[in-house]
């Protein structure tokens, strides 16, 4: 099987809801494996469900997904389930219950690739406090290891969610605006150890950022998305002040502004990959 099948590939895909509303249209797009990608573009262009089809959590409406060398809506429900315990997905705003404990949250990355069992006796005596400390440390949470969910501020739940799916291992990490809640530093930090951990592990990387300036200085490949459409797709090195303006045309008319809009010129940092 070539290297190539295991990276990520769409052909002429479309994904429409059931109010008829056209998410994404006509995506043809490859991802080699251990890449790694930010995708920017404006709100509502379909960043997010784009991000949510490489996940399989939604079906195409057309056309053909591939994910690490399978194409899950060919696969019956618990292949499909044992390809999603690969991939990582982390939300804007995680989805972590207010009274669950930190420590719980993060093993729950592995929750796709325990038994029942393990799983719900880990859910009630934490069976791995190390691992979960150890991937807490990386974001500077591991005194929070005992802390439940609802005494954390924004920022830190994300990094609780960035935690666990370091602790999850996969082979491919799905970031939808992952640090939008968390001060400059500790989101130049926090995307630094997801690209160091891809590295490690040969890990592919796609990440859906609002704040341009963070997509290119870390990452050295840029999809720009705009109405459900690839508006470009290029090396970081030679996206324009002239291809963001047209990417984020009008957005100023729509109350907010693009934060690309700061940037004169283009910055042109070595992307830490």
């Amino acid at each position: 099987m070539s290297q190539a099948r295991h990276g990520l590939r769409l052909t002429d895909v479309g994904l429409s809801y059931a109010d008829g509303k056209v998410a994404l249209r006509e995506l043809n797009l490859s991802i080699a494996p251990g890449e790694r990608v930010a995708i920017i573009g404006p709100s509502g262009a379909g960043k997010t469900s784009l991000l949510h089809l490489l996940a399989s959590q939604l079906r195409p409406s057309q056309g053909l997904v591939e994910l690490l060398g399978q194409a899950p809506w060919a696969l019956s429900a618990r292949q499909r389930q044992t390809l999603r315990s690969q991939i990582g997905l982390i939300q804007q705003s995680p989805p972590l219950p207010a009274k669950q404990r930190v420590i719980t949250a993060v093993l729950a990355g592995k929750l796709g690739q325990w038994s029942t069992a393990k799983g719900l006796l880990s859910l009630l005596y934490p069976l791995d406090p190390d691992g979960a400390a150890a991937a807490l440390g990386q974001l500077d949470l591991a005194d929070k290891l005992y802390q439940r969910c609802d005494q954390l501020s924004g920022g830190q739940l994300q990094r609780v969610a960035i935690a666990r799916v370091l602790y999850q291992q996969p082979r491919l990490i799905l970031a939808d605006e992952p640090v939008s809640a968390m001060d400059p530093v500790l989101a130049d930090h926090a995307l630094t150890q997801l690209h160091q951990y891809a590295q490690r592990q040969g890990s592919t990387l796609v990440a859906s950022l609002h704040n341009v300036e963070l997509a290119l200085s870390h990452f050295a490949r840029v999809i720009g998305v705009r109405d459900g459409q690839i508006a470009f797709d290029q090396a970081t090195a030679t996206v324009s002040q002239a291809d963001l303006d047209g990417l984020y045309a009008n957005q100023q008319l729509q109350g907010s502004p693009a934060q690309h809009t700061q940037l004169a010129p283009v910055p042109r940092q070595i992307p830490r990959c």
